[in-house]
């Protein structure tokens, strides 16, 4: 019996919706044909057959949502008995010793333990047991194994769970608290602070709309992130008026060198890269009372979606690239946003995140940092504007090409002065670009 088994969808993405089984049990699967559409908070995907044969159970209902690792489903081979299924179900019962379940019944499940947990793999067996003895997966995981590659088998089981029925033997423990839901923030901020009213208004004079799927999930992130970061914002004021001559005089000829339009948006991931690198600090995460300083800058870029919603790709190791890499990446992956075939992969592990909100004519913005980066940079729209041109003969008015800079970071780590030097240094680099670079 093959198990079909949730895979791992990104680094962050830990668990899934099932959306849709395209096949039904007693139909035939090929190998590598979808057979379900799953939904993640980053992207929806499909997952295929492992193997050719006929889907014998599906073990996890539409609308469901499960860890990374859980058995979806399971497939029967040619030759395999259907009997095999009915033994793989955690419905079964699964004869134990007396010694290992005592007198009275037993403890219900505590939690669905997945086929695989990182590098460890349990068979339905295992499963079966553990659910019906009320073994958490982190109890299970200390378990050692005797079995091929460490697995534990069905005795190590029964003596742990001789072992675990003894007086003396430690508590098993607790499972860490899942992150509270958005409706449980509200609720505590309801309760603690009266901030949001009680008072519910009648729908009679507006149009009701509901949140799709995207929306609730974009809303669920935001309010989360400024629960449990401090948010603070610095602006600057960058003359970009170099940048936008170069820029205007090398852009048809950039797209006929390298088959790609160069926008700002470019230019200003290829700046970004270089001072990550100058301000490690910023390159970062936060995990409890650690901070996590990445070796590798990784930068997501806000892309506007047509049905007003918002995803982030991230452009992988964009210190490494020229500006022609940066071009063709931004815009390879802006395409398949728009036209949703981004793979999950391409939406995680970002390290500092760039929202060029000049693109919709906002002249600043006061961004909210993707958890759990401790850094976002907005940029505004680039504006002609009368400034203050300081020469060596004095000071004069003249029309120049302004934009503001906006860095949010978090308090908790990022100070004012870090983070208000981090944002100078992006603007004296775009202030001081060179007009006569080479393309």
């Amino acid at each position: 019996m093959i198990e079909v088994i949730l895979p791992k969808l990104g680094e962050s993405v830990t668990e899934a919706r099932i959306i849709r089984w395209l096949k039904k049990p007693g139909e035939r699967v090929e190998a590598d044909e979808p057979i379900l559409e799953i939904a993640t908070d980053k992207v929806d995907s499909e997952v295929p057959a492992p193997a050719s044969g006929i889907l014998a159970a599906v073990q996890v209902k539409e609308g469901e949502t499960v860890p990374v690792g859980t058995v979806l489903a399971l497939i029967e081979t040619e030759g395999e008995r259907r009997e095999e299924v009915v033994a793989a179900s955690p419905s079964t019962s699964v004869p134990l010793p007396s010694s290992s379940v005592g007198n009275g019944p037993p403890p219900p499940p505590m939690e669905r333990i997945p086929a695989r947990q990182g590098e460890r793999f349990y068979s339905p067996l295992v499963r079966t047991i553990a659910q019906r003895e009320g073994i958490t997966l982190a109890e299970l995981e200390r378990i050692p194994g005797t079995g091929a590659g460490g697995r534990v088998t069905k005795n190590d089981l029964l003596s742990y769970l001789a072992r675990r029925s003894a007086p003396s033997s430690p508590l098993p423990a607790q499972a860490p608290s899942p992150l509270p839901s958005l409706q449980e923030i509200l609720s505590y901020l309801q309760e603690h602070f009266i901030l949001i009213p009680k008072k519910k208004f009648s729908h009679e004079n507006a149009e009701v709309i509901e949140m799709d799927r995207m929306r609730k999930i974009i809303a669920e992130n935001m309010v989360y992130s400024k629960h449990v970061a401090p948010h603070v914002t610095s602006f600057v004021e960058a003359d970009v008026s170099s940048l936008v001559l170069w820029r205007e005089r090398v852009k048809e000829s950039f797209e006929k060198k390298y088959g790609e339009k160069l926008t700002f948006t470019h230019i200003f991931v290829e700046v970004l890269a270089r001072v990550l690198r100058e301000f490690p600090q910023l390159n970062a995460s936060v995990e409890g009372e650690k901070i996590l300083l990445k070796r590798e800058i990784h930068i997501g870029v806000a892309v506007a979606l047509p049905d007003n919603n918002l995803i982030v790709p991230v452009v992988r190791h964009a210190d490494r690239l020229n500006l022609a890499g940066i071009a063709a990446v931004v815009n390879d992956l802006t395409r398949r946003a728009r036209s949703g075939q981004l793979k999950p992969d391409e939406i995680t592990g970002g390290t500092y995140t760039l929202s060029n909100v000049g693109t919709f004519g906002s002249v600043m913005g006061t961004p909210i940092l993707l958890q759990p980066q401790v850094g976002i940079l907005a940029t505004g729209a680039i504006r002609k504007k009368p400034a203050i041109i300081e020469t060596p003969t004095g000071d004069t008015i003249g029309i120049r090409h302004m934009m503001f800079l906006s860095h949010s970071y978090d308090h908790r780590v990022i100070d004012g002065a870090l983070g208000g030097a981090f944002v100078r240094r992006v603007a004296d680099l775009l202030e001081g670009w060179d007009p006569h670079r080479d393309i």
